[in-house]
């Protein structure tokens, strides 16, 4: 990442240039003609003919300042973080909106809502635990990786165990959805990021405390410092102080729409960093649990993490945008946003195929007539079984693919023993479940006798 240029003070700017900056406020507001929320590193390197860049700068700096409000977050230096919205933030809010909406709304006990999760059984929560220790460095491929979790196999590396923490992690999240967040919570959550991965250099479950931490670029040089380790108790409860307050615009509270709120979250982690490792998968998880908890339940079946590691030098640059311009939340805020416009089509597109695979495969179990009945998920299991003879299959991984229980997902293998689809073998204490060869043949000879 090439070394960012900070924009001069705006107090600096407004002295040097006077009258001219609020004349130039009539043509250069926050966004330019394209939408774009410009930090001054790229402003600077656009033509603006017959105008003095820095006045303009000016302009745009107290068009922000005219429309953006102040959080109770303060950055170490004591400044307020700031937060202004954009036609853009609000046209992906509203995707958002629209899709939870569309989806069964925000309560996850509706029937609609019941219906549609039903087709996701190939839960992407494997994928975004997969994708955010990729984005940490992790090597391990997706399948090696989606093997062993569905298989509840022991990892066996670093690598591997990064991955299984992570699933852990988001599986957290979403069990704690409910609580209030607390110091303790977030130590819970780094904790499970960071648990037999290097724990004598990641301290578990522990704040940092000492500041011989820093974020640095390509070239080894510090792009963040974060906050002093003495001030980090405090600092973090103030973040769940933000967390559990009500910005809900009324009886004069501020105004923050979840979404919004659940990125500053994810910015904020980053930003204090109080661990000496798993920041960023402790931040990204409390995206993820915050957005859970606001009822846009999607969300965990979509993965930020495959789109943040495709471009992980912009994800940076969000950071230090903030950073560089008077703590200006909103270049991060739009980042993220961006990546969750795109990672909601890619969702959709998704859904809209399991959808319809869902039909498809209720028509074919119409043709075989059976005479036991089987719902959605027993049919795309039976499917998955006529296609993989010889597979191995146990009660553990039809909990991981389904999200059942291991009792559930015992009574459907057996009925499919009973139908003589596959074969029951004792290993141990417990039980395997084979596809037999013949196990087409014997779903058709039911349906007829």
């Amino acid at each position: 990442m090439a070394k960012v240029q900070k924009p001069t003070d705006f107090t600096v700017l407004l002295k040097q240039y006077g009258m001219e900056v609020f004349e130039l406020a009539r043509l250069f507001k926050a966004v330019d003609d394209n939408g774009r929320y410009l930090h001054w590193d790229e402003f600077r390197r656009y033509p603006a003919q017959g105008f003095n860049k820095e006045a303009a700068w000016a302009a745009i700096k107290l068009s922000r300042a005219c429309a953006s409000k102040s959080l109770e977050l303060r950055s170490e230096c004591g400044s307020p973080f700031l937060l202004h919205t954009t036609d853009f933030c609000d046209a992906v809010i509203h995707a958002v909106e629209s899709m939870t909406s569309r989806l069964g709304g925000a309560a996850a006990s509706s029937p609609h809502y019941r219906d549609n999760a039903k087709y996701l059984v190939d839960s992407l929560m494997m994928e975004e635990a997969i994708s955010s220790a990729q984005l940490e460095g992790a090597a391990t491929t997706r399948k090696i990786a989606k093997d062993m979790l569905a298989k509840e196999r022991a990892p066996q590396n670093d690598d591997e165990r990064m991955i299984l923490n992570n699933y852990q992690l988001m599986k957290h999240a979403k069990f704690n959805k409910d609580e209030r967040l607390s110091v303790a919570l977030i130590c819970e959550l780094q904790s499970i990021a960071t648990a037999g991965v290097d724990e004598a250099e990641a301290h578990p479950g522990h704040i940092r405390e000492t500041d011989d931490i820093f974020v640095g670029g390509p070239s080894d040089d510090v792009v963040h410092q974060p906050p002093k380790a003495s001030l980090l108790t405090a600092r973090l409860e103030a973040l769940c102080q933000f967390a559990n307050e009500r910005h809900d615009g009324q009886e004069g509270r501020a105004f923050i729409h979840p979404v919004v709120k659940a990125i500053i979250l994810h910015f904020m982690i980053g930003y204090e960093h109080p661990f000496r490792d798993g920041n960023g998968r402790t931040a990204r998880c409390l995206f993820y649990w915050f957005m859970l908890k606001s009822g846009y339940w999607p969300f965990e079946y979509i993965s930020i993490s495959t789109l943040l590691k495709e471009a992980p030098m912009q994800y940076g640059r969000s950071y230090v945008y903030c950073e560089t311009d008077g703590f200006d939340l909103t270049y991060f805020v739009i980042y993220q946003l961006r990546v969750v416009e795109r990672a909601i089509k890619q969702f959709m597109h998704y859904f809209e195929g399991k959808r319809v695979e869902a039909l498809e495969l209720m028509t074919w179990v119409e043709t075989l007539q059976l005479k036991v009945g089987l719902n959605y998920r027993q049919a795309h299991f039976l499917k998955k079984v006529l296609q993989h003879p010889g597979r191995i299959f146990t009660a553990k991984e039809l909990t991981h693919d389904y999200d059942i229980t291991e009792n559930t997902a015992r009574n459907d293998l057996e009925r499919l023993v009973g139908m003589k689809v596959v074969l029951k073998v004792q290993e141990g204490k417990g039980f395997l479940y084979i596809g037999r060869d013949d196990a087409e043949a014997n779903v058709r000879k039911a349906a007829l006798g």
